[in-house]
């Protein structure tokens, strides 16, 4: 599988950087609420962060009540930053791709990914790889960028008025799955689509039970206060989804027939 780090590029880092130490940023204000929201009571829970990037949800974990976290990042100076600003005993930082993550020899009651899977190109790979380490019931909680995003290739991304005013958001491909390079500090960020068929479906496949799908937008009052954020009536930017291991037919067979003899 493909990996791509571009969080490493010191540009791209610096210009990310510049964005996240904003207030106001989207990531505030909408993914990170949505995110937590779903959380299950962690106390006493193991954890693992794919993509965990600053180690800031990591930290949050370990306060929520979390007894282990494993943060899990490919990008070197993210992780730098999450050891000096986010350290904990509780927390274990490892420099690895995502697509590794199946060397760490432990398993997990709950693992997030925050904006970190649509870097991902074989996403049907990294389900499988989650699911395995995922104890019994275990939940696979994670954010990325909505696919109405992501299936975007060329040309404009809104149609506008005369006066510039923003009339609708244009899509583009959207039906077809796969790669796409955008700008975005730098040139050529790669970014994987995948429709929401193709997401529900292969967590679906892989053994998931859907929980609960989020797109968060602003209220009526947050707009006013935040007219930027309006954009978000127009296309969401994020897809936040809560999916829970379900066992196998083998394990509920052999979990069954337990239960008879104990009986």
């Amino acid at each position: 599988m493909s990996k791509q780090n571009i969080y490493d590029n010191e540009i791209f880092f610096e210009g990310y950087k510049s964005i996240r130490q904003k207030k106001e940023n989207a990531n505030i204000l909408f993914e990170k609420p949505a995110l937590f929201s779903l959380l299950p009571d962690l106390k006493g829970k193991r954890i693992l962060d794919l993509g965990c990037g600053y180690g800031e949800n990591c930290i949050e974990f370990v306060k929520m009540g979390a007894s282990r976290v494993v943060g899990v990042d490919i990008s070197k100076k993210m992780l730098e930053v999450a050891k000096k600003e986010n350290p904990s005993p509780k927390i274990t930082y490892l420099n690895i791709p995502m697509e590794e993550i199946g060397s760490i020899q432990e398993k997990f009651d709950l693992i997030v990914s925050s904006l970190a899977l649509h870097y991902v190109e074989n996403f049907q790979e990294i389900c499988k790889l989650v699911y395995n380490l995922l104890d019994k019931k275990g939940h696979f909680i994670f954010s990325q960028e909505n696919p109405i995003n992501t299936c975007f290739t060329s040309g404009s991304r809104w149609t506008c008025d005369k006066d510039g005013n923003k009339l609708y958001a244009n899509i583009s491909n959207y039906s077809v799955d796969g790669k796409r390079c955008s700008t975005w500090f730098v040139d050529d960020v790669i970014k994987y689509h995948r429709t929401f068929s193709s997401i529900i479906n292969t967590l679906i496949t892989t053994g998931f039970t859907l929980e609960k799908l989020l797109e968060p937008y602003p209220s009526e009052q947050m707009a006013k206060a935040h007219p930027s954020t309006q954009d978000l009536l127009h296309k969401p930017d994020f897809l936040v989804v809560r999916a829970t291991k379900t066992p196998s037919s083998i394990q509920r067979t052999e979990e069954g027939q337990k239960e008879r003899r104990m009986q």
